[in-house]
């Protein structure tokens, strides 16, 4: 009987019910439930963005017609070239060794070039496109903001008797022979413009040179102080150049930098050579793009408030979000707000051509609707507080934002600020720059700038619209 009391015992404590486990180890007062819910988002409309701070990794050149508002959307750019320090006193080779001379026995470039780099475009790969390069007259300043709409012409940065240089092109290049074209493609050999730059070039000092190479030289081994820096290379000597569109419709191209190239011969000991000396155009120097568009077009998009909105790059339209914030806090002020997700559907194109032609956007930044110019001018990067990035899903057709919460209970602690808009968000396309420190781990992002390249967007939405999206919520709720 002993026994047998002793079994019921063991077997009646090893109850494996474990829904009270830890209610012993806390009071009623502090549990709590979690309580969810859903909110339609009542009003999004599209806003016209006039022009956009034009920081990026990538210049544009180029000029479009959009198939959706049927604008022509044309591209420009101004670069400078950078020197570095570790270089500057060996940028050619020393001058006796120089072979390459003129009558008088002094340096000339046996040649001289840009090479426009391409690393994507949009468009017509066979479309006849013509650019000029035009010198600039003095450097574009630093530790200033440039917006889209920035014309360096416009601004009188451009040296009206400076050099300047037409080419025609195409994104396939027809001059090449097909084995060519096929080597190129076959190794993945970026696309690239060619420019002579072999011109006679008069200089600001009223010097006539040979080439614009020859320029360079000359400059180099009589002021070799000029060539210390990209600071004062590019005061004294190099400004820059305005690379613009003047001529055909139906590519537009993304820059990856801009070269100048300058080669000229000397010689060691008994053997001549070519030496080549290559300036790079990339974001460590200054950097501009000009975009031109028809304002009128993208109005007529902006006004149609009730069928959709609409995000268009570059510096075309924005989608303004008025989030149900107070419908949200509503009744749950001593309630913690745990999880706030909103999914935004894109839409087909209106038509084929845009579709076939014109890219979605691939990131969208949400922020605060007062924060439009500040988060770009500051060089901020999502806090997942106030701002919040969403990568656009091909499976599910959406943009995700899986918990804005912290950006709820935020505009409710502001809601008494004097901003009327104090709950609204806006979606921006932007391009993202990013590191990792190991292969293992995450990639962290460390830049967030405007799109600048040509892509379309339609999301389901309007003023009362039925189909808007709607926010899922989780409260922690107190009891």
């Amino acid at each position: 009987m002993a026994g047998i009391a002793m079994m019921t015992i063991a077997i009646s404590s090893c109850d494996e019910d474990t829904k009270t486990m830890g209610y012993s180890l806390t009071s009623d007062a502090d549990r709590f439930v979690l309580v969810p819910d859903t909110f339609k988002i009542e009003s999004t409309q599209s806003i016209k963005a006039d022009s956009v701070l034009a920081r990026s990794s990538y210049c544009y050149l180029g000029s479009i017609k959009d198939p959706e508002t049927g604008a022509y959307i044309n591209s420009d750019f101004t670069t400078q070239f950078t020197v570095l320090e570790r270089e500057a006193s060996a940028l050619f080779a020393n001058k006796q060794d120089v072979t390459s001379v003129d009558e008088s026995g002094q340096p000339v470039a046996t040649s001289c070039r840009l090479n426009i780099l391409i690393n994507s475009y949009v468009g017509d790969s066979l479309a006849a496109m013509k650019l000029r390069v035009e010198e600039l007259d003095k450097p574009i300043e630093e530790n200033k903001l440039y917006y889209s709409n920035f014309n360096p012409e416009a601004s009188g940065y451009i040296r009206t008797d400076g050099l300047k240089q037409a080419k025609n092109y195409s994104m396939v290049d027809m001059t090449l022979s097909d084995s060519a074209r096929y080597v190129r493609q076959k190794n993945n050999y970026y696309t690239y413009i060619n420019v002579p730059l072999n011109k006679s070039y008069k200089a600001k000092n009223g010097v006539t040179y040979k080439n614009y190479g020859t320029y360079l030289m000359r400059t180099f081994y009589e002021h070799p102080e000029y060539f210390k820096n990209s600071i004062t290379f590019i005061k004294n000597v190099c400004p820059g150049f305005y690379i613009r569109n003047v001529d055909g419709q139906g590519v537009m191209a993304e820059v990856l930098n801009v070269q100048l190239i300058v080669d000229y011969k000397f010689k060691t000991g008994d053997k001549e050579y070519t030496g080549s000396k290559t300036f790079f155009g990339t974001e460590e120097v200054m950097q501009t793009t000009h975009i031109s568009n028809d304002k009128g077009k993208i109005d007529s998009l902006v006004n149609k408030v009730k069928d959709c909105t609409y995000l268009k790059t570059p510096a075309g339209i924005f989608t303004e979000v008025t989030l149900p914030v107070e419908q949200i806090k509503q009744n749950h002020t001593n309630d913690s707000l745990l999880s706030a997700k909103v999914m935004f559907q894109r839409m087909a194109d209106a038509n084929k051509k845009t579709e076939d032609l014109l890219n979605d956007a691939t990131e969208l930044l949400m922020i605060e609707r007062d924060s439009l110019y500040a988060f770009f001018e500051k060089s901020n990067v999502t806090n997942n507080r106030t701002s919040f990035l969403a990568t656009y899903s091909a499976t599910q057709n959406t943009y995700a934002y899986n918990n804005i919460s912290g950006l709820i209970n935020h505009m409710w602690a502001n809601r008494d600020k004097g901003s009327k808009n104090w709950n609204k968000v806006v979606l921006i396309p932007v391009k993202t720059s990013s590191v990792s420190t190991s292969s293992y781990s995450a990639a962290t992002v460390t830049g967030i700038n405007n799109e600048m390249g040509i892509t379309s967007t339609r999301l389901v939405g309007g003023i009362n619209h039925p189909n808007n999206p709607t926010i899922s919520v989780i409260y922690n709720q107190s009891r």
